[in-house]
């Protein structure tokens, strides 16, 4: 048994076709199926079956499969280890996080990290909250940096920072500039929201609910960006959060903050990784860094314009 036999079981299995494991590993078909054959009679197991729907694995393959993808887990990580332990943080970390969050964030983290340490490489992924975490326990990212809450018992999970959210409008919307807005003015307000599989549709549903506002069902965002452009053309509210805000991603073109009597929306954002991961300290000094680098965004944050 090899290592590379695991890592073409694992391809397979996340794949379920012998031909796109072999274009993702650039290796031939055969190559990778006589590799299979040599697993299997080696542990003297069917791990893999086809069928209409692909290749799947066998009840025993499945066990083999997590098992797999454990040891090429550890694999990875006993070669920064093993570099730490040279009193040099490098090699490449896999951060996955969510299009509500990263691109307006991580990019002056990672220039910050960059300069800090040379050596470490950080390959960026971005997706839907729920199939990053469920990428996480599988080992094909390393660390996630998303909402709260993350659940799931496998993951230690490090609280970085709260973020406000707020409530904005075209700039020629009647309610732009107003002070103090009373909430009883929000009643029946469209209220853009981004697909529904996102953590933050479902805070953005609980928040219009809470002031009496609608989602309007017809205008849904693929991005923060894309509810920026439809909040500042007109189409109705958006909810944004403050660092988006404040970031040269975003930004306020065309937009205005309503000041809302009693608002207090905010989200918690955290980073998790596995706790069987051997790059603990590694991981609580990069959370260090991007909730300093957020701090430091915060200080410049917009506040609601006034009249």
């Amino acid at each position: 048994m090899t290592i590379r036999q695991l890592e073409y079981l694992v391809a397979i299995a996340d794949t379920q076709s012998f031909a796109k494991a072999a274009a993702l590993l650039n290796v031939s078909q055969p190559t990778l199926s006589q590799q299979i054959r040599t697993l299997e009679d080696h542990l003297g197991l069917m791990l893999l079956e086809r069928s209409s729907n692909g290749v799947l694995p066998t009840p025993a393959g499945r066990e083999i499969i997590e098992r797999a993808r454990a040891i090429l887990r550890d694999m990875r990580e006993l070669g920064h280890v093993a570099r730490r332990a040279g009193s040099k943080v490098s090699g490449t970390i896999r951060l996955g996080t969510t299009p509500t969050l990263g691109p307006y964030l991580l990019s002056p983290v990672i220039a910050e990290l960059h300069q800090a340490l040379p050596d470490l490489r950080i390959h960026v992924r971005e997706g839907i909250p729920v199939y990053q975490t469920d990428d996480l326990a599988k080992g094909q990212i390393d660390l996630y940096l998303g909402p709260l809450p993350i659940s799931d018992h496998l993951f230690h999970v490090e609280p970085l920072f709260r973020e406000r959210l707020h409530l904005v409008v075209a700039k020629d919307h009647r309610l732009a500039g107003c002070p103090a807005v009373a909430s009883e003015r929000l009643a029946d307000l469209p209220v853009l929201s981004i697909d529904q599989r996102h953590q933050y549709h479902r805070q953005i549903a609980q928040i219009t609910e809470r002031f009496g506002m609608r989602l309007a069902p017809d205008y849904e965002g693929t991005s923060l960006d894309s509810l920026h452009q439809m909040a500042a053309s007109g189409l109705g509210a958006a909810i944004l959060p403050e660092l988006y805000l404040a970031s040269d991603v975003g930004g306020m073109s065309g937009l205005a903050i309503v000041d809302v009597a009693g608002w207090n929306a905010y989200r918690s954002i955290a980073l998790a990784w596995r706790r069987s991961s051997m790059l603990g300290d590694q991981f609580t000094m990069i959370g260090e860094r991007v909730a300093r680098s957020a701090r430091s965004m915060m200080l410049a944050a917009v506040q609601p314009e006034p009249k």
